[in-house]
């Protein structure tokens, strides 16, 4: 199978959560959940991958291994600068995981998850288990996913947790001088989604509109099920922190726990179906904040149809605020050091084209791996959009609809859907237009795409399973004509192979179930 390109995986086996995610000597690490006897979910132990700049990584051995006593459940890495765990020395200072142990029958935890150490002197590659451990334990059988990093406030400095009692939807938190002893500080939920686990916690300051003088804190949730596309997503708080309590800004009245309505009042990560999981890197320089998930979904993640992996995560995402309609919003947008190159340009349209009904675009402008650049405008059409991966009788169409006033994606013949019967699916996310029109920056690979409306004010991920020979790429209206104001794709593949100018008089696009 052709492996995903502008995507992380393994060479082979299952992948989930994305953790330890850290900058430190000129590196991003990407630590995650990873089976290394396996193509499903199981030996959970934490593999590893480093990236000099979130494009191109390379693949480490298993970085903290489960044994027989524990599985190595989702957790954070620090840079403990100032060897406050004695670890290492201020000359060496250790790099520290944080994670959960999900204690097995034959551990004296049996049952239990507890939070536990392990430490790298060598700069992320080697590591070595605290003895120690847990070094915090509820007695819990569900409390997981520390999220930790350093507040410091004008009289005292503290490493911070953030983790969860997930089935009880509570986001807990607790402050120490050494990573080693721990003191509650207070709890957040539940609210807003709760229709399944929270998961992965995180939680960060960021400027609102870059102003360094208007600093708000985002939380970060994860929830499976329950989430607004269906299955596995992230919601987020918008609030204060004091470095004791959080205070959510943009908490929804509880009406009607579930309802789809109320879900979608919500303040989402992603509207996809295959947004997960999603934590932040550590010590990125400047205070950005860059985030990567799981692109998967636990209703079907084990079915997938690849091998011999399964699973990869999103592309990296910066993530800011911004006043959107006078509320502080996250918009999002890809990090990639790779930026696009003039010369990768395959298709550019004529500006401000009048499109009614489905026009097949020329062969340069298909692909299996394409950023495309569009700004639409829909009229008085009631859908206007994209299909890409396209083929006679399959292809995944991204539009915006007038009627619903929504961001719409279609993967009901993105391919092969039939491997579970909760895989194909129609996604919406509520979009404003902004002078009339609608502004598109979609990234397609061989079993994805990721789709940021109206400069990333709205995002939507879903994997797609088309074959190699689905290629083409169309524009659309539905009952009604529609402009393009501008439209720029890229080849973002490796190689190109591309097919015969000829070879569009065979395809018979069709629309693909608007």
């Amino acid at each position: 199978m052709n492996r995903p390109t502008i995507h992380y995986t393994p060479d082979r086996n299952w992948l989930n959560d994305p953790n330890g995610l850290v900058y430190y000597k000129g590196l991003f690490h990407l630590f995650y959940q990873y089976n290394p006897h396996g193509n499903f979910w199981g030996n959970m132990s934490w593999g590893h991958a480093s990236s000099p700049d979130l494009a191109t990584w390379a693949e480490h051995p298993v970085a903290i291994t489960g044994d027989a006593n524990e599985d190595i459940f989702s957790g954070s890495i620090v840079a403990d600068l100032a060897n406050t765990t004695g670890f290492g020395s201020l000359a060496n200072p250790p790099l520290v995981a944080i994670y959960t142990s999900a204690f097995t029958k034959e551990s004296m935890y049996a049952g239990l998850q507890a939070q536990s150490l392990a430490y790298s002197l060598d700069e992320g590659h080697t590591w070595t288990k605290h003895e120690g451990n847990p070094v915090l334990n509820r007695q819990s059988p569900d409390f997981r996913d520390p999220k930790v990093f350093r507040f410091t406030s004008t009289t005292e400095s503290y490493w911070v947790m953030v983790a969860v009692e997930a089935k009880d939807q509570l986001v807990v938190l607790y402050r120490s001088p050494n990573l080693k002893d721990w003191t509650y500080l207070s709890s957040f939920g539940p609210a807003n989604a709760t229709g399944g686990v929270w998961e992965c916690p995180d939680l960060f300051p960021l400027p609102v509109d870059g102003d360094p003088e208007n600093i708000k804190w985002v939380l970060i949730v994860n929830l499976n099920p329950g989430s607004v596309a269906g299955g596995s997503g992230g919601q987020y708080f918008i609030g204060k922190f004091d470095g004791t309590t959080f205070v959510s800004e943009n908490t929804v009245p509880e009406q009607s726990p579930g309802e789809s309505e109320e879900l979608r009042a919500f303040n989402w990560l992603d509207w996809g179906r295959d947004y997960y999981a999603a934590v932040s890197f550590s010590g990125v320089p400047d205070g950005r904040r860059i985030m990567i998930a799981w692109m998967n979904n636990w209703d079907y993640g084990n079915d997938i149809p690849t091998t011999p992996w399964r699973s990869s995560m999103t592309l990296p995402r910066e993530v800011r605020l911004k006043t959107v309609r006078g509320i502080p919003s996250l918009v999002q947008d890809t990090v990639d050091q790779r930026h696009p190159a003039p010369s990768t340009v395959t298709y550019t349209s004529d500006t401000n084209k009048t499109i009614r009904g489905i026009e097949l675009l020329p062969p340069r402008a298909w692909g299996q791996v394409l950023q495309i650049d569009a700004t639409l405008t829909p009229g008085p059409t009631e859908e206007i959009g994209l299909i890409v991966r396209g083929s006679k009788d399959v292809g995944t169409s991204i539009s915006y609809n007038s009627i619903s006033r929504c961001l719409v994606v279609n993967r009901e013949r993105s391919g092969q859907v039939s491997f579970n019967p909760s895989f194909a699916s129609i996604e919406s996310a509520p979009v404003e237009l902004i002078g009339g029109k609608i502004r598109l920056k979609i990234l397609v690979d061989h079993y994805s795409v990721e789709v940021f409306a109206q400069n990333g004010t709205v995002t939507i991920t879903d994997q797609i399973f088309p074959a190699p020979t689905d290629r083409s790429v169309s524009v659309y209206t539905k009952n009604g004509a529609g402009i393009v104001d501008s439209l720029i794709i890229h080849d973002l593949s490796s190689s190109r192979s591309e097919p015969n100018e000829d070879a569009s008089a065979s395809l018979e696009p069709q629309l693909v179930a608007p």
